[in-house]
């Protein structure tokens, strides 16, 4: 089997910590992994699994490539979407990506948690053989709740290998509706994985959106390789029409079969989902940092940057992060992405940022602004390089806290090691490098009378940044 990781979700719900430019799939959120990484770790121990094909946008794939890297995980591609059209096509481009029609495809969502791993494995062994059969395979999860937020799937005449006929895919339904669903013991929670071959997705995706493979077949053709990145036509992409796996193929194919699984699952698809997954003192308290309660139930209480004191509060959600905090009751949690929405419509860049911003050569940490002028801390990977670049509107001052610098300064070249430093004037051309075995850490002031990321010329970079 291949794994296909899909992920393409901004995860606004759990703002503050989940932004558009770092999304929750790429956050600790329920272990010391991120939520992708456990997705591909869970594999682990099942036979003939062969390597992953990652499908993510342009601004998110620094993130893949380095979070699979960090465990061992060495992607066949990481597919890169120039705009979301949603799941359908993003499977047809890993179809049209595999070497043989035969071959099996697992599609996982980079942003699920499932404690119960051994039930999980099962489940993905029967679909494998039921796969290879012919068939389109989706996992229908055993629900527990009536839960109105998603969508099921009827089961119809029982199958081999446990599975049931898919009689009916339903959209999300109110709260009686829901009810009688669970009381029928005939419906199941849409979990949005899925196996088959890739040949026979691409059969039924000709049948039922034959635009849609064109274009991905467009898009493909005219990709160009950009180090480990498979990177799309966009033209050609932008004319594929938009979809979900639900919508173009499996509500349409006669060939859909679910299999019951009860391993444990959940979304996380807002912070209330999260408090049901992670672990709670005697008080029913998910706490995580620096935090102190009295008298506080049934809460979450995550502190990024300061301590949070909580007193005589109950079914509350309280974030931290070091440049917002949100403070919501656990059963209004749905409206958080109203908020995200708000900060986009003040164009304010809480929607899509931290402070703390990563990129493929290390990250950089926003300690202070004003007017004219802000500060980074920078930490630089041993062995990497920043882009030879020059900016129009701020000149920058280094200091080397820790490790060694090399830097280039228009025509000159120099180590800078710890407690020195240099000033890099408006518009002269530089480059900055850790040559060391340790992470350079710096702090850098700029100064200037504009000083946003998009004030940046490159001329040349080792990550293929334009």
């Amino acid at each position: 089997m291949i794994p296909v990781i899909l992920s393409g979700g901004s995860g606004t719900r759990l703002w503050p910590l989940s932004r558009s430019q770092h999304p929750k799939q790429f956050l600790p959120l329920v272990s010391h992994n991120t939520m992708l990484q456990e997705t591909v770790l869970r594999l682990h121990g099942l036979d003939n699994m062969k390597a992953p094909i990652g499908v993510c946008n342009e601004d998110h794939r620094f993130m893949m490539a380095e979070q699979l890297r960090e465990i061992g995980a060495n992607p066949s591609a990481i597919i890169l979407e120039p705009v979301g059209k949603n799941t359908a096509p993003a499977v047809a481009l890993a179809a049209l990506s595999a070497e043989s029609a035969d071959e099996v495809l697992l599609i996982l969502p980079a942003d699920h948690v499932i404690a119960n791993v051994q039930a999980f494995q099962a489940a993905v062994d029967k679909a494998n053989h039921l796969a290879q059969q012919g068939h389109l395979v989706t996992f229908g999860i055993v629900p527990t709740a009536a839960e109105t937020g998603y969508g099921y799937i009827k089961a119809g005449d029982s199958h081999s290998e446990g599975s049931f006929q898919v009689a009916a895919f339903v959209e999300k339904p109110d709260q009686a509706t829901a009810q009688s669903y669970v009381d029928s013991g005939d419906f199941y929670w849409n979990s949005g994985m899925f196996a088959f071959t890739a040949g026979r997705y691409l059969q039924e995706l000709e049948k039922f959106q034959p635009a849609m493979l064109s274009a991905c077949k467009e898009a493909l053709a005219g990709a160009q390789q950009d180090i480990d990145f498979v990177r799309l036509d966009a033209e050609a992409f932008g004319r594929c029409p938009a979809d979900s796996i639900d919508y173009a193929v499996m509500e349409k194919t006669d060939q859909a079969v679910v299999i019951p699984l009860a391993a444990d699952w959940n979304d996380v698809g807002s912070w209330s989902a999260l408090w049901d997954v992670t672990r709670k003192d005697e008080h029913g308290n998910a706490i995580s940092g620096d935090v102190l309660t009295l008298d506080t139930e049934d809460s979450f209480l995550h502190s990024g940057s300061k301590l949070i004191a909580s007193v005589g509060v109950s079914n509350l959600i309280v974030v931290d992060t070091d440049d917002a905090v949100m403070i919501a009751s656990k059963d209004r949690v749905q409206d958080v992405k109203k908020i995200v929405d708000q900060l986009k419509e003040l164009n304010r860049c809480e929607a899509d940022i931290h402070r703390k911003v990563y990129r493929p050569w290390g990250y950089y940490h926003l300690i202070d602004n004003g007017e004219r002028f802000q500060a980074k801390r920078i930490v630089v990977k041993p062995g990497a390089k920043l882009s030879l670049q020059k900016h129009h509107h701020r000149a920058e001052h280094w200091i080397v806290v820790k490790g060694t610098a090399q830097v280039t300064k228009g025509e000159q070249s120099m180590l800078l090691t710890e407690n020195e430093s240099t000033y890099i004037p408006l518009g002269t051309t530089h480059c900055l490098a850790n040559p060391g075995v340790i992470p350079l850490e710096m702090v850098e002031v700029q100064s200037g009378s504009y000083l946003g990321e998009d004030d940046i010329i490159r001329f040349d970079d080792s990550y293929g940044r334009t």
